[in-house]
């Protein structure tokens, strides 16, 4: 049996599995892991769109079991917050993106953190709700 994860290797692991899945359905990678003062953003993709490009930030939470309520829970306000500080942050530093629709998703992930189960919430909520 393989020793458990700890926590850095398991959230790893997980947005690893996150970043397949996205990547699976269409979108296309443009950072991870990008930190600001007041937030980390997890995954920034692009979804071409069925009209025009869309920058989509992503946040994967992961938890053990959903038994508790998912992931997505756990992005309360103040979370969000900081979520759209970091956005508008990296925008600023992208400005190749700066005029691009933007868009918030929650990747909600249980179980095993090599294989785990994910849950795609797109569009989890605006920034204009904040």
């Amino acid at each position: 049996m393989p020793a458990p994860l700890d926590r850095r290797s398991r959230g790893a692991a997980v947005e690893a599995a996150a970043r397949a899945h996205l990547l699976a359905h269409g979108l296309r990678e443009i950072a991870a892991n990008a930190s600001f003062r007041f937030g980390e953003l997890d995954l920034v993709m692009l979804d071409p769109g069925p009209r025009e490009p869309c920058v989509v930030f992503v946040e994967v939470r992961y938890r053990r079991s959903a038994a508790f309520g998912g992931g997505a829970v756990s992005v309360d306000a103040g979370k969000r917050r900081r979520l759209v500080q970091a956005a508008l942050a990296f925008l600023a530093a992208h400005r190749q993106y700066s005029n691009a629709p933007c868009r918030f998703d929650v990747i909600e992930a249980d179980g095993d953190p090599d294989a785990p189960r994910l849950h795609w919430l797109r569009d989890a909520f605006r920034a204009d709700e904040i």
